[in-house]
């Protein structure tokens, strides 16, 4: 009976893994609007999308939840520490699904980063592609 145990507990943890996996590799990132390549004028409001993952404000430990963070001309930061704070990482920690904010004129590109409720991008990272706009 134990023997039977034994095996039937290692299969729980590999179909528990293979879970957590699938929902992660799943997870995707993306800017509803302004499009890629798109000429805008300020205030400038960028929407964010998410898939196959939740959306938990900062300090929340919820699995398969994390909250946005806007990255602006600037690419990925070091993603096995926190997401720095600056004017070209922006973070959403309440949760938020949109922002609305001046941008010099000129050309900027925007890609959204995913954090966990310590501010660490996940393994693997929820990323979008980047995209670029022009200010007018």
């Amino acid at each position: 009976m134990t023997q039977h145990f034994g095996v039937w507990y290692r299969v729980g943890i590999f179909l528990c893994v293979l879970w957590v996996s699938r929902a992660a590799v799943a997870a995707e990132a993306y800017i509803v609007a302004p499009r890629d390549g798109e000429a805008v004028s300020n205030p400038v409001t960028v929407v964010f999308g998410l898939r196959g993952i939740g959306v938990a404000p900062a300090g929340v430990m919820q699995e398969g939840t994390g909250h946005h963070h806007l990255l602006i001309d600037t690419g990925l930061p070091d993603l096995d520490k926190p997401i720095p704070t600056d004017d070209q990482h922006r973070h959403f920690g309440g949760g938020q699904t949109e922002v609305t904010l001046e941008l010099e004129p000129g050309t900027h590109t925007l890609q959204l980063l995913l954090g966990d409720y310590a501010h660490i991008p996940h393994t693997p990272p929820v990323v979008s592609a980047p995209i670029t706009i022009t200010v007018e």
